[in-house]
């Protein structure tokens, strides 16, 4: 190696290094531009807080679960948000059921992510019969009603994994709805992404690294996944806010963790209560409200990430 290769190399990662700075730099300056955004970034993290630390709040989780009041007692300044059917503090329910229900949003969006980031590069990458094959599985579940293929699954995987198994301390039942929710939602990624590797796979830089050599494997990793990694992101924004709105859905039907207070689980113990019929608006309005915010502040998050992101994909408003 002479002295002008080894001058060279630490000059182009520095340049490398400048050009990633440039490109925070004007990410976030178009970023701040998007007051939509900057509201999602705000109540996004207002709930971060609460489900990271909800003793910050409220005390610990056990007390969430024990009676501190009289049964369906509305709002006063014992109980600001009133009490359950139990006589549970509504407050210290929501607030600890704020950590459940991101926590199955998160593991269930990471799961979706790497699915479809997976399946859209490689079928977008290779074409041919691995394209073909893993766009017909695609279509497969794109087509199937989400909701009716989660209603079958839960008990299916319920059974396989065992009603008493735990992962990061999550019990199984929340298990099985991160992974209901991560096999039939995956298919619209891979599909998204799919595209865009479609047209970064035709550039110059991509048929440089076919021509000195690097094998398939190399270039989806080092030259496709770091060009559609803008696309990812913009992505699991989205995927985050259909995840926290299906884990919410699956719970009120009963599929959830009755001895776990997420979201979707007070409205499932709200709505089995009777407590619309009994006026006990204080029973249904503070999860529901919840749920409605973080789905609305990451759906803003995520339109604001992919007009700021891909500006010609999306439109703005």
């Amino acid at each position: 190696m002479t002295a002008s290769t080894v001058v060279a190399v630490p000059n182009a990662r520095r340049e490398a290094w400048r050009l990633r700075l440039r490109g925070a730099r004007d990410f976030a300056r178009r970023f701040l531009r998007r007051r939509d955004g900057l509201v999602g970034v705000l109540v996004l993290l207002v709930f971060a807080v609460v489900a990271i630390a909800p003793g910050l709040f409220v005390g610990p989780l056990e007390t969430a679960v024990s009676a501190t009041g009289l049964p369906l007692d509305p709002p006063s300044s014992a109980h600001v948000l009133g009490t359950d059917e139990l006589g549970r503090d509504m407050l210290n329910l929501t607030i600890h059921g704020a950590r459940i229900s991101m926590t199955i949003g998160l593991l269930a969006t990471l799961i979706t992510i790497f699915f479809g980031a997976v399946i859209g590069i490689v079928a977008g990458y290779l074409g041919g019969w691995a394209d073909t094959a893993l766009m017909r599985l695609t279509d497969f579940f794109l087509v199937l009603p989400t909701f009716v293929l989660a209603i079958i699954l839960a008990p299916v995987l319920l059974e396989i994994i065992g009603t008493d198994a735990e992962f990061l301390g999550i019990k199984a039942t929340l298990l099985v709805i991160v992974a209901v929710i991560g096999i039939t939602s995956w298919a619209t990624t891979a599909r998204i992404i799919r595209s865009q590797v479609l047209s970064v796979k035709e550039r110059m830089f991509v048929d440089r690294a076919r021509v000195i050599g690097s094998g398939s494997g190399r270039i989806m990793r080092r030259h496709i996944f770091p060009n559609v990694v803008n696309l990812i992101v913009a992505q699991s924004v989205l995927t985050f806010a259909t995840a926290v709105f299906t884990e919410t859905t699956l719970s009120f039907i009963g599929l959830g963790d009755p001895f776990q207070p997420s979201w979707g689980q007070i409205l499932n113990l709200a709505q089995a209560t009777g407590a619309p019929g009994l006026g006990a608006w204080w029973y249904i309005l503070p999860p529901a409200a919840c749920v409605v915010l973080v789905v609305l502040a990451f759906t803003l998050v995520g339109n604001a990430l992919d007009d700021v992101l891909n500006p010609r994909a999306g439109v703005r408003r």
